[in-house]
């Protein structure tokens, strides 16, 4: 009899597992909530921006280089000294240019010389010719006689016609000695400072008119100044001709300087060619407003004002993000099946720019909190600014945008997914 009542304690005992089991499992089967920070979508004015960094340099510099050769025997100035437009900046020594000058000179008075005897034997042989003319007229000479008198007199006048061009020609070589000589002299063609010295009192220098000389030194006008800045080939295209800039100097910190754009270059600068670190980039230059304050090669970084806009409806940066159309959360699905999803593939053939027929594109996307759900919301993006983007479609003033975490905008929010504002946040919206 004591046998047969303990019977139905086991039956009981398995239900009471097989119960907990079961609310445990419902438990394991409920999807967690993402903790989630959120703001509202507000209307603001934005500035559309463009960086780029470069040098300060000024915006008239004049290489001084020598078109002779020779020893310099003067040099007046030094580095960091104004000079102004016609101060004497360096001399070569000149006694070859100066030899030179009266060899051409002596030439020259020769060559006119054999001109005036070239002249008088034409003049003579003009007038022996007449003679003969008459002569011949009346049949007192023969005709070769004439001939040859004739033919004298045409030598004569062509002699004296060279005679001129060797005039002409030593005059030239006369002129070009007297600028060798006067290139000895260099005189400052601006008025400005010597920024580099690279020559000294001493040392020779080589030159000549085809080509680029010895570069002795530098001046620059440093009242104006510019900043050449370098920018990439996606941003170059948003820049014009007097759009405004603020730039950083490094020399000068916690303090911004106004410029204006005034040149943007046509043709690309390429680094790294055939490389992994190849960039191309265009040199942007920005005439900096203020005056007598910097010297070249301060470094710099330019931020270009671009396009701007009033009163849009805008969204933090960071709560905008990829999806793949159709993503959804209202189903739970294992990690390790999230792992091989159709989204993650998608997603990894775009990143690798995979291209098939079956591929799907993802679209940019906000999620919006929907009670304790997140809901996903195609965008259309505009301009933005350093923290802000534009929407142009998708999203209404006033609706509550995710905006963190990072990994849960990125990677772990789908259309329906749970989520839980932040505790600081839930109090701090709950203080009076």
């Amino acid at each position: 009899m004591p046998s047969m009542l303990s019977r139905p304690a086991f039956p009981l005992a398995v239900t009471s597992v097989l119960m907990a089991a079961a609310l445990l499992g419902t438990g394991c089967n409920r999807q967690k909530p993402i903790t989630v920070v959120t703001e509202n979508a507000q209307r603001r004015n934005l500035t559309e921006l463009v960086t780029g960094s470069g040098k300060l340099q000024p915006v008239v510099q004049v290489k001084i280089s020598s078109e002779v050769a020779g020893e310099i025997i003067d040099l007046p100035v030094k580095e960091g000294q104004k000079v102004r437009k016609g101060d004497l900046l360096v001399r070569v020594k000149p006694d070859l240019y100066a030899a030179a000058l009266s060899s051409q000179e002596a030439s020259l008075k020769s060559a006119q010389a054999d001109l005036l005897t070239a002249e008088a034997n034409a003049r003579k042989a003009e007038a022996e010719l007449k003679r003969n003319e008459d002569l011949f007229s009346r049949q007192l000479i023969s005709g070769s006689l004439f001939d040859e008198v004739r033919t004298g007199a045409e030598v004569a006048r062509a002699n004296a016609i060279a005679s001129t061009q060797r005039v002409e020609m030593a005059r030239a070589s006369l002129k070009r000695s007297q600028e060798d000589l006067a290139k000895t002299t260099i005189f400052s063609p601006i008025e400005g400072t010597v920024s580099k010295l690279n020559s000294e009192l001493g040392e020779r220098v080589s030159g000549t008119g085809m080509m680029a000389g010895t570069d002795i030194m530098t001046v620059a006008d440093l009242t104006e100044m510019e900043a050449r800045i370098e920018v990439g080939e996606i941003d170059v295209v948003l820049i014009e001709p007097q759009f405004k800039a603020r730039l950083d100097v490094d020399s000068f910190k916690d303090r911004k300087f106004d410029g204006q754009v005034t040149q943007v270059a046509r043709s690309a600068k390429t680094a790294a060619v055939g490389t992994q670190q190849e960039s191309t980039k265009f040199e942007v230059r920005i005439r900096m407003a203020d005056k007598g304050l910097f010297l070249p090669g301060m470094s710099v970084t330019a931020d270009i004002e671009t396009r701007y806009r009033t009163n849009v409806v805008t969204v933090p940066i960071q709560a905008v993000t990829t999806r793949l159309p159709g993503s959804s959360a209202s189903e739970p699905v294992p990690k390790k099946a999230q792992s091989n999803s159709e989204e993650d593939k998608g997603q990894i053939e775009f990143l690798a720019g995979k291209k098939t027929k079956d591929t799907v594109k993802p679209v940019e996307v906000v999620f919006i909190k929907k009670g304790d759900k997140a809901k996903m919301l195609p965008v259309k993006r505009g301009i933005s600014n350093d923290s802000h983007y534009e929407i142009l479609e998708g999203v209404s003033e006033g609706q509550e945008i995710i905006t963190g975490s990072f990994k849960a905008v990125s990677k772990e929010l789908n259309d329906g997914t749970l989520i839980q504002l932040e505790e600081a946040k839930k109090d701090k919206a709950t203080k009076p």
